[in-house]
């Protein structure tokens, strides 16, 4: 069953374009990533906070993407990082358009 991740964490920065730009190889490697499907980015400059919301494949893609990604945004000295499985009810997500029937 497919699981919606949502993470964040506080961030500095950058923000916008420049992150765009300093981040785009690691946006495609998360398209490797195993159970990955999508990947929203999330950014807040004001309040200082970044992240992002998920698609998994499953609940086990899911939790160890959080691991992973947990581990990686502590060797970059992100330490408040916070990160929450969902079940998806998918009738109403689909009648507002939610993207996760693709």
């Amino acid at each position: 069953m497919r699981k919606l991740l949502q993470v964040d964490f506080t961030f500095q920065g950058p923000f916008g374009e420049e992150m765009s730009a300093l981040l785009k190889e690691l946006a495609e490697s998360i398209n490797q990533e195993p159970g990955m499907i999508w990947k929203i980015w999330t950014e807040n400059a004001q309040t200082q906070q970044g992240g992002g919301v998920y698609l998994f494949e499953d609940e086990q893609s899911a939790l160890a993407y959080l691991e992973m990604h947990t581990a990686r945004l502590q060797q970059m000295g992100i330490t408040d990082v916070r990160g929450i499985v969902f079940d998806i009810n998918e009738p109403l997500s689909l009648i507002n358009k939610g993207p996760i029937d693709k």
